[in-house]
């Protein structure tokens, strides 16, 4: 005998109120990845968790407040770069990259090979995942209050491109610790 849609659905709600420690935490973990999506991107608690490929670390410890960068550090800023155009769910999303470029370093493109200071720091790809086309960054000199930052992995989306661009000071909202 087939029962009604409605009876199915009292007797499911009857079932979560029953179960409701089961579907409690579920809600709360959807919720919270729901804001930290489409409401607010900002990291709000010091562990970080790296689900991409463009470092090899996974979790991390943030330390917020305002220093001058140095070479070498691990940084994550609020994403600004002009792919928020094609890709809006870009803006102001955490990104977790190295720095390799300073204020007054000078970024230079052979085909697309990018150096920082003459130093080979990795070549662009040609297309994105999607296979939109990727054009490699202008050669300039880093201005004043702006960082070339970049992953370790080739698929990394970075300041090798003009789509993500160099992170101005502001958009940086820590420095990074990796543990592992």
């Amino acid at each position: 005998m087939k029962r009604s849609l409605r009876t199915q659905a009292i007797d499911y709600a009857a079932h979560m109120r029953r179960r409701w420690y089961v579907y409690l935490p579920v809600f709360a973990i959807w919720a919270f990845a729901y804001t930290r999506l489409f409401i607010d991107p900002t990291p709000r608690v010091p562990v970080l968790f790296n689900w991409t490929g463009s470092l090899p670390y996974r979790v991390a410890w943030l330390q917020h407040g305002e220093h001058p960068l140095q070479r070498g550090e691990f940084v994550i800023f609020s994403f600004a770069g002009e792919a928020r155009a094609t890709y809006p769910g870009l803006d102001g999303q955490p990104f977790f990259k190295v720095v390799r470029g300073l204020p007054g370093d000078v970024v230079t493109v052979s085909g697309r090979t990018v150096s920082v200071n003459g130093v080979v720091v990795g070549t662009a790809k040609a297309q994105a995942f999607d296979r939109r086309p990727l054009e490699p960054i202008a050669p300039t000199v880093i201005p004043p209050g702006h960082y070339y930052v970049q992953g370790t992995g080739p698929d990394s989306f970075d300041s090798r491109y003009r789509s993500s661009g160099l992170v101005r000071a502001e958009q940086v909202l820590g420095t990074v610790v990796p543990l592992f």
